[in-house]
């Protein structure tokens, strides 16, 4: 298995987490939702933290991931995206050994 998985936890400035959901799915939903490379995609809001936001994804490879960071909605989704959030993401990059397939 050469896929690249990632969880990326965002948290955002106090009360601004349906914000940030908004942007995403105004930029991100689109383009991940037609992105080929990208074989799995859970957004998720933290249950303990209301500020708290979690991505896990699945790549089918790191070009993939890369391509991806270059595009145009990535970019957008940034642009909005950054002065919502209280800082930087933190980015957690996995190998997948095992997957259940449905």
């Amino acid at each position: 298995m050469t896929h690249l998985a990632l969880i990326i936890r965002h948290q955002t400035r106090p009360g601004l987490r349906d914000d940030v959901r908004r942007v995403w799915e105004a930029h991100l939903a689109p383009a991940v939702d037609a992105n080929p490379g990208h074989l799995a995609y859970f957004y998720c809001f933290d249950d303990n933290d209301p500020d708290a936001i979690s991505a896990f994804q699945v790549y089918d490879s790191i070009e993939s991931s890369q391509q991806f960071l270059e595009t145009d909605a990535y970019a957008g989704y940034l642009r909005d995206v950054e002065p919502l959030l209280s800082g930087p993401p933190q980015v957690t990059s996995l190998t997948p050994v095992w997957a259940k397939q449905s």
